[in-house]
């Protein structure tokens, strides 16, 4: 049976065909070399060897830690450090009735993966009525509109994008023919200057999330005033363009950075997270996908070489 730990656990036994992915810039999991079931008996002269995913000999150092028990830990965790960690566990088993020994090595092998939350954008829609589909005064409302908006969230590093509208005649039920201004747009947390908000953050998109999701607290609040407005003001002279209820509607995007991207089948329990590409695969820009590149030898590969001579990522 697989299974898979996104750095829940403090120490990780070795399980068959496990995955475990730990956050970029955060420490891993401590890796055990070892089984639960031999840690419970003695062990007689025991050694430890640990290769990692560049197939050298590990040794500690200022961002591998291992003890003398055979436990690992890769501290500040990049794209580069993930792959495959073997350990190989050497022990003997002594009679002692005539000191025969008889030397047993095990092998434990830890599949790790660097991960990073996803960004999050929201898509909206919202539209609202105008008296007719010709005239400046539609363009007039969309421009004070996304300004607005933008005025709305600007403090949240956030911006309004890929705006557009169209205008459409509605037939409403008792209402005959009506003319409406079909509206969306994509809220975005990546205004200009948005690195300031990261106060020095290196993985900044905890924060980044934490304000689009503002962001779209006040754009929706804003609508729903809107309507607020419309059902208070039901007797009385409504202007011609209102914003027309329950029009709102709202789908999160996720994007992931360059270098990482969603894969369900390969990372099925870590569906949600933006992994770090594995070799053969790149991503080049903020998609959610790895795209295959045979020449790629390295996790983390934003671009697909001609040749086989693949730089070493850098961050």
């Amino acid at each position: 049976v697989m299974r898979t730990w996104v750095l829940l656990p403090a120490v990780l036994w070795c399980l068959t065909g496990e995955k475990i992915y730990v956050k970029l810039h955060q420490n891993s999991p401590v890796l055990i070399c070892m089984d639960f079931k031999l840690s419970k008996k003695e062990i007689v002269d025991p050694t430890y060897l640990w290769i990692g995913p560049n197939e050298k000999t590990l040794t500690g150092n200022n961002r591998i830690n291992i003890t003398k028990t055979g436990q690992l830990m890769v501290k500040d965790f990049l794209e580069p450090l993930s792959g495959l960690y073997t350990c190989t566990l050497s022990y003997k088993i002594v009679k002692a009735e005539t000191q025969e020994e008889k030397t047993v090595k095990k092998r434990y092998d830890f599949m790790v993966f660097a991960y990073r939350e996803p960004d999050y954008s929201y898509q909206m829609a919202v539209r609202f009525t105008t008296k007719s589909c010709i005239g400046r005064y539609n363009d007039a409302f969309f421009r004070m509109l996304k300004k607005i908006l933008d005025n709305l969230i600007s403090d949240l590093s956030c911006h309004v994008i890929e705006p557009s509208y169209k205008c459409h005649s509605v037939e409403i039920p008792e209402h005959g023919l009506i003319h409406e201004l079909f509206i969306a747009f994509q809220v975005n947390p990546f205004a200009p200057g948005w690195k300031g908000a990261c106060n020095g953050s290196v993985d900044c998109e905890d924060i980044t999330n934490h304000n689009i999701l503002q962001a779209r607290n006040r754009i929706e609040e804003f609508f729903w005033s809107q309507a607020y407005i419309f059902y208070h003001n039901f007797n009385k002279t409504l202007p011609a363009m209102h914003f027309v209820d329950h029009s709102l509607q709202v789908v999160r995007l996720d994007s992931c950075r360059p270098g990482f991207g969603k894969d369900d089948g390969l990372h099925s329990n870590c569906a949600s997270c933006c992994v770090v590409c594995s070799p053969a695969t790149f991503s080049p820009d903020v998609g959610v996908i790895c795209q295959t590149c045979v020449s790629v030898l390295i996790y983390g590969a934003k671009s697909c070489p001609t040749s086989n001579k693949n730089q070493p990522y850098e961050d």
